[in-house]
């Protein structure tokens, strides 16, 4: 009885909140997969056995995580009037976002690893966010789009979990909510025709065995996730025995290595091609981006959604391409915006990568010229 005062006394309260955050900023950072209940425990400063005392599974706590971020999103559209201004329901969602940030990544390639059922109500609840964003949005900014438009300032303010920029969070919120009223208030058609100004290289064709295979690869991970998918779904998808992949590639893994340098190359002829295009250097930087994001959607959301769970040796050089390809468009960014320090320059340029992907899903990535050009214009209200 001696002993076990202390430990009572010692026990927080909000012990399950503490497990939570910290499953989410592991689940965040290290995938759904890689991510272990013992480095969880460890995170919060329990046991194993004391972790599962709270949560019988993994997945019962990788669920628990999912529901943070749209329980606050909801509860703090809930406390915003009805007939509040935009920028007061802006900045409430981005509050809830930027104190979540650690953890709020998980939803963006994490959730594709919950059940139906949790999926589809998370969604449900999120198509809730949305409408209301848009109701407002309608009100203040009549023109097309309006849903858009709200898709694409929620993404604007997501991106803040999808980087490590160092910067205070007071700071944080002041830019991204800037970025994301500009963007609800931007004409989509304000683009027209910057799309087709840069042209891209056309998909890559398979022409060896080996490029077969990693051509076969890219949509299912991109589908059902790396972690989900064996080598015997590729060697079928390819028509070939699972034992015939190990003589083109020693590991799975080196199959999605192949694909994140893939849309490493890819990106950079799209930025070359960006910065010697007539046009204004930044608008055909942002439409090359996005050309880049429609042609290769499932190249480039297997490379952003799966580079985390690499081994660091194989992860450095897709860390460095990307720091290359960041410092473009600061470069290109601070040039329009010279108040802007790096950081901040740098904050925004991913606010714009957030549009690219929030809206590019709403839209379905149909690939037309009037969606790359919609998708331009909201960019470039995320930036200037």
């Amino acid at each position: 009885m001696t002993s076990a005062g202390p430990a009572a006394a010692t026990r927080p309260h909000n012990r399950r909140q503490l497990i939570v955050e910290a499953a989410g900023q592991i689940f965040s950072e290290r995938g759904y997969h890689a991510a272990s209940m013992e480095e969880i425990a460890g995170g919060v400063g329990i046991s194993a056995a004391a972790l599962y005392r709270h949560f019988p599974n993994k997945y019962a706590l990788f669920a628990a995580c999912a529901d943070v971020m749209v329980d606050g999103l909801a509860g703090a559209l809930d406390a915003v009037p009805a007939d509040a201004p935009l920028r007061d329901l802006l900045a409430a969602l981005t509050r809830v976002t930027v104190a979540h940030r650690a953890s709020g990544g998980l939803y963006r390639w994490e959730a594709r690893y919950l059940a139906r059922d949790d999926r589809r109500r998370l969604r449900a609840r999120f198509a809730h966010v949305v409408g209301r964003v848009t109701e407002t949005v309608r009100r203040e900014h009549p023109l097309p789009g309006e849903r858009l438009r709200a898709v694409a300032a929620l993404g604007a303010i997501g991106s803040v979990t999808m980087h490590h920029t160092s910067i205070a969070p007071r700071r944080i919120e002041e830019l991204v909510l800037a970025s994301a009223t500009r963007v609800a208030a931007t004409d989509p058609a304000s683009a027209v025709g910057s799309a087709a100004r840069v042209e891209l290289p056309g998909r890559p064709v398979p022409r060896t065995r080996r490029a077969e295979i990693l051509a076969a690869a890219v949509p299912l991970f991109a589908r059902d996730g790396f972690a989900n998918v064996t080598n015997g779904q590729i060697a079928q998808a390819v028509g070939l025995a699972p034992s015939a992949i190990y003589r083109h590639y020693p590991g799975k893994v080196d199959i999605l290595v192949a694909a994140c340098l893939q849309a490493a190359g890819l990106l950079a002829q799209a930025v070359d091609r960006s910065l010697h295009a007539p046009a204004d250097p930044r608008t055909a930087l942002i439409a090359a981006y996005v050309a880049y994001s429609f042609e290769h959607n499932a190249l480039n959301s297997v490379a952003e959604a799966e580079v985390r769970g690499l081994p660091d040796a194989l992860r450095r050089p897709l860390v460095v391409a990307q720091r290359e390809h960041i410092a473009v468009w600061e470069q290109q960014l601070r040039a329009a915006r010279p108040e802007l320090d790096a950081r901040a320059a740098r904050l925004l340029i991913h606010a714009g990568f957030g549009v690219v992907v929030e809206t590019g899903r709403a839209l379905r990535w149909q690939d037309t010229p009037e969606n790359r050009d919609t998708v331009t214009a909201l960019v470039a209200g995320a930036l200037i």
